[in-house]
């Protein structure tokens, strides 16, 4: 679609400016939400780089122009009535300047949330598993299974993988989402010994869907 045909579709403020809200392509995560105006979206079309207009500066705004946080857009969406705009993102860095990952980093009494929202639960796994590998923290259970190695780990995820295939056999729901649950922790912890990341299994288990 040409880039004129799709400005023309999007119903800009008295101001010349649409709300965006950016969001993480591989974890579902809110990042941000900032302004665009015909400009922005323009150059976010031809760069593939997500741009947006600062309000206060009074001037287009590169994402990680100067931080190098940039945002490499995978996909556009425009909302029902045309006048909010949705960035998906690969995203290189936090989005905040406060330094947090998401600008939306507090619940609704100010209070930092650090519990993971369930669609970001694997990724933020992923990370908590990574970081017991590297800090080795005394007394944990991910640190020393990591101590015994590769083998012991792969090990782990046949057990875990039999303990499930029961569990199904036995019809047992309590029982299946304890097994599995299970299994996709060591799965992961697994992912982590052989430095694969969650979002390469997103890209495979995307070729795949048709």
């Amino acid at each position: 679609m040409q880039i004129e045909k799709i400005l023309s579709q999007i119903k800009f403020n008295s101001h010349g400016l649409v709300p965006v809200i950016t969001q993480s392509y591989y974890t579902g995560k809110v990042l941000m939400q900032a302004f665009a105006n015909e400009e922005a979206i323009r150059k976010t079309l031809e760069t593939g780089y997500a741009t947006y207009y600062s309000r206060s500066r009074n001037q287009l705004w590169v994402k990680g122009e100067t931080s190098g946080n940039k945002q490499k857009i995978v996909k556009i969406k425009i909302d029902c009535d045309g006048d909010s705009v949705l960035y998906l993102v690969k995203d290189y860095g936090v989005a905040c300047h406060t330094g947090e990952e998401s600008c939306f980093y507090r619940d609704i009494s100010f209070e930092k949330d650090t519990k993971p929202d369930a669609y970001e639960i694997f990724h933020k796994l992923y990370e908590k598993i990574l970081e017991r590998k590297i800090n080795k923290p005394e007394n944990s259970y991910v640190a020393k299974l990591f101590e015994k190695g590769s083998d012991k780990i792969i090990q782990k995820v046949g057990e875990e993988a039999i303990e499930t295939v029961i569990a199904l056999k036995n019809k047992n729901k309590d029982e299946i989402v304890y097994e599995v649950s299970d299994l996709l922790f060591h799965l992961i912890v697994a992912l982590v010994d052989a430095k694969v990341e969650i979002k390469d299994i997103q890209e495979e288990l995307l070729k795949r869907y048709k």
